[in-house]
């Protein structure tokens, strides 16, 4: 129910109201500024902590076989990009590392530790994610020296091709053209369910399969 004019206050008052109101907007600001400076020391702080934890859980799973193929094949967004001959280049896959740069707000690097494999000539591939001083993202990849015939990109669309009458079971475009797309950094999905949900905890993941069983 609105008040009678005589009731409201002056505009003059309203309009100091807003004044002050922007007087305490602005020391929210400044606090809200300043957690995010001390948030992100205390990240800094602990994923220096982690990194020998890391290092020994890498260890660790180079003593499973084919440990990482299992992960990505068990998880439901990194399964939906996968083709049957991704799956069996990814058999190869010995040992992923993210690493965040120091800054943390600069971006991080994904690799991938690769056995000799009959698709690619790399032991390495590597994917990192820039963001410059103006937030603007980027990113750059290793490029894939594929072995004669093998480049699984190329293969990916005619696989398509053949499988055209039978849409429901058409193969996903190669997972390997990840590292060749550069087009939208700042939305790159495969990346951060790597970084975000793979890399925390891959092991529930490798496991799950096993769960199914019980």
């Amino acid at each position: 129910m609105l008040r009678p004019a005589s009731d409201r206050p002056p505009q003059k008052e309203q309009q100091e109201a807003i004044e002050h109101i922007d007087e305490v907007q602005n020391e929210i600001d400044r606090l809200n500024e300043q957690a995010s400076e001390e948030i992100l020391k205390v990240e800094q702080k602990y994923n220096k902590l982690r990194q020998p934890f890391f290092q020994k859980r890498s260890e660790l799973i180079a003593k499973i076989p084919n440990f990482w193929v299992t992960t990505f094949v068990n998880h439901p967004q990194v399964s939906a990009l996968l083709g049957e001959e991704d799956e069996e280049a990814l058999h190869y896959l010995t040992r992923v590392e993210v690493t965040e740069f120091e800054d943390i707000k600069s971006g991080y690097r994904i690799d991938f530790y690769f056995d000799e494999n009959p698709y690619f000539e790399n032991k390495i591939l590597s994917k990192e994610f820039h963001l410059n001083e103006s937030g603007d993202p980027s990113s750059k990849s290793t490029e894939i020296k594929w072995k004669s015939g093998k480049d699984l990109t190329k293969r990916s669309s005619q696989t398509q091709n053949k499988a055209s009458r039978k849409r429901q079971h058409e193969e996903p475009e190669s997972f390997f053209t990840w590292f060749t797309d550069h087009s939208d950094a700042g939305a790159d999905e495969l990346g951060e369910v790597i970084k975000d949900d793979i890399w925390p905890n891959p092991l529930q993941y490798y496991l799950e399969d096993e769960g199914e069983d019980d």
